[in-house]
């Protein structure tokens, strides 16, 4: 039988200036219809709410119905947003992945984040990686006739039968002619492949590496990023930790792909995350290596953005600086400043992966601002296991643990991505409010742009 759709399209927020606050639709209200047709999910609204005359019928609280005739611009905005923002019902995962992080979490934590999953429509919309098992003909037809793109495409490796193993989904093979399509319709496509060890490296990355080929341009870029191994993986597929020999001999090959797509199609194509280059314990390459920056989702050229960002800004401070004839006089160095000249001391607690790198930006922000004192403490995953190394899977606990006792100057500043977007909670529900109170010291939430960096470490 076929299930009735009983999802309603509630309103949550009605922007300021925009079409539909003019039109006095509200929170609350439900979006029945555009164009004569129901909205399905998102892709639909986004599709029919396009054009430049429409017809939208909503329902008010009391069960009135407006019919509502718009003139607007082609693609200009509503202004609506909804409290479901896909329209619909999520689409879980059908796969059992064996490098799965979930499936590597210890029980006990909040529902949600056990959730898997594997939505197409939250590629559209928020980026997400899709391994596209989910998805019918109907829904590549749609993503095609909405010119829904970029679609972020989990490959993982482009051998059918190793696919089938690797997503433990005898039906994981099957969506090669799913991505010929979005392929000869011109859709824009990014791509990972999550690397384990003796499984989809070697011979079977050369072979992805190579026959990825055949997307481009319309694929515009693949990481390579390393799986990541939680201490809670007993009973699940046995995968090992990549080494640092390992490792350079991931982005040897990475680096001879890069330098045959970039004679061919002048695109690198291939990127290796930070990841590799941190164990491997080479530098992290120049900015003109990331074509862009496609993949930050992925830890892909974060690190040098960041460098990249810190500099601008301190180059600019510094430019400022030098107009102020008082503070260019100074004799004082930030090493060698008097205590009673230092404004203040800030604390910033991080991944153990990325520490070295934010302490030198620290001590680049300090030759700026000499009167300001920044330490930098990294972070050892207890919870996860100590070969978990990046900054946003640092739980409230392990903070709470680790600076115990010690002196974190004026203020804690933590990367904003060991929060949920949105939520001041950590994985492990300790409270933003919670972490302060234990430490008794100002928590600071800092963005990922580099001027937020600075500002943060100033106190601005």
């Amino acid at each position: 039988m076929k299930k009735t759709r009983t999802t309603e399209h509630v309103i949550r927020n009605v922007l300021p200036g925009s079409i539909a606050q003019e039109l006095e639709i509200e929170p609350g209200d439900v979006l029945l219809s555009v164009g004569g047709e129901k909205v399905e999910d998102v892709f639909d609204y986004h599709y029919l709410t396009n054009e430049e005359y429409l017809e939208v019928v909503i329902r008010k609280p009391s069960g009135e119905e407006w019919e509502l005739e718009i003139e607007k611009e082609f693609e200009e905005d509503l202004g609506i947003e909804f409290e479901n923002p896909l329209l619909d019902e999520y689409r879980s995962c059908s796969n059992a992945c064996i490098f799965c992080f979930i499936d590597q979490m210890p029980k006990g934590m909040r529902e949600t984040l056990y959730f898997k999953d594997d939505d197409s429509r939250l590629s559209f919309l928020q980026g997400n990686y899709v391994t596209l098992t989910n998805m019918s003909d109907h829904d590549i037809s749609r993503i095609i006739r909405y010119r829904l793109e970029p679609i972020n495409i989990s490959f993982q490796t482009m051998n059918p039968e190793l696919r089938c193993t690797m997503l433990r989904n005898r039906f994981a093979g099957d969506v090669f002619p799913k991505i010929r399509r979005l392929y000869e319709a011109g859709i824009t496509m990014n791509g990972q492949i999550v690397l384990c060890k003796g499984v989809n490296d070697g011979e079977e990355l050369e072979r992805s590496l190579r026959e990825l080929e055949q997307y481009v341009p319309h694929l515009q870029s693949v990481s390579v990023v390393p799986v990541g191994l939680t201490k809670f993986r007993e009973g699940l597929y046995p995968l090992e930790p990549f080494t640092a020999s390992d490792a350079k001999h991931v982005l040897d090959q990475i680096g001879r792909w890069q330098d045959h797509y970039m004679r061919r199609y002048g695109i690198h194509l291939v990127h290796a995350s930070d990841e590799w280059y941190f164990l491997a314990g080479r530098p992290i390459p120049e900015a003109s290596c990331y074509d862009g920056y496609l993949q930050l989702e992925n830890g892909v050229g974060m690190i040098r953005l960041l460098i990249e960002e810190v500099e601008e800004y301190l180059s600019s401070a510094a430019g400022s600086r030098r107009q102020n004839t008082e503070e260019a006089e100074s004799s004082h160095s930030g090493e060698n400043m008097p205590e009673s000249c230092i404004s203040h001391t800030v604390t910033i607690a991080t991944g153990q992966l990325a520490a070295d790198t934010i302490r030198m930006l620290c001590a680049r922000v300090c030759e700026v601002y000499p009167q300001i004192r920044c330490n930098v403490i990294p972070i050892r995953n207890d919870f996860f296991g100590e070969q978990i190394t990046v900054a946003g899977l640092i739980t409230g606990q392990d903070l709470k643990k680790q600076l115990a006792g010690k002196d974190l100057g004026n203020a804690l500043l933590l990367p904003c991505n060991m929060l949920r977007s949105g939520e001041n909670v950590f994985l492990d529900d300790v409270t933003v409010e919670e972490l302060s109170d234990h430490l008794q010291v100002p928590v600071r939430i800092v963005d990922s742009d580099g001027a937020s960096f600075v500002k943060a470490i100033r106190l601005l």
